[in-house]
């Protein structure tokens, strides 16, 4: 009985706990350096003309929530790149994972 909580404390810890974003992309000088998961072509250019614009070293994350998605930046990208990636975030490209596409 004793394992079966444990497991479970294990698979709660995990849930709770672990960093799942379903975006990660990191730059250094205006340039990624790295990227995991989906980056819609649109996205990644206008990105990409605002780090050439304005280079910059940091992170950027995009978690799925239930209502919507959410951009996390580490703390030292600038709040006027910030802004400016968040205007050009494509709502749509990160739906939700229970809302239906209408046709």
């Amino acid at each position: 009985m004793l394992y079966v909580i444990l497991i479970a404390a294990i698979i709660i810890f995990w849930l709770v706990a672990v960093d799942r974003p379903v975006l990660k992309v990191k730059f250094e000088d205006g340039k990624i350096i790295r990227e995991k998961g989906h980056f819609p072509p649109a996205f990644r250019h206008n990105v990409l003309d605002i780090a050439e614009h304005n280079p910059f070293t940091g992170e950027l994350k995009v978690y799925q929530q239930r209502t919507g998605t959410k951009l996390s930046f580490s703390k030292n990208v600038p709040k006027k790149v910030q802004q400016r990636i968040r205007n050009v975030f494509p709502h749509q490209g990160f739906r939700s994972r229970g809302a239906k596409k209408s046709g």
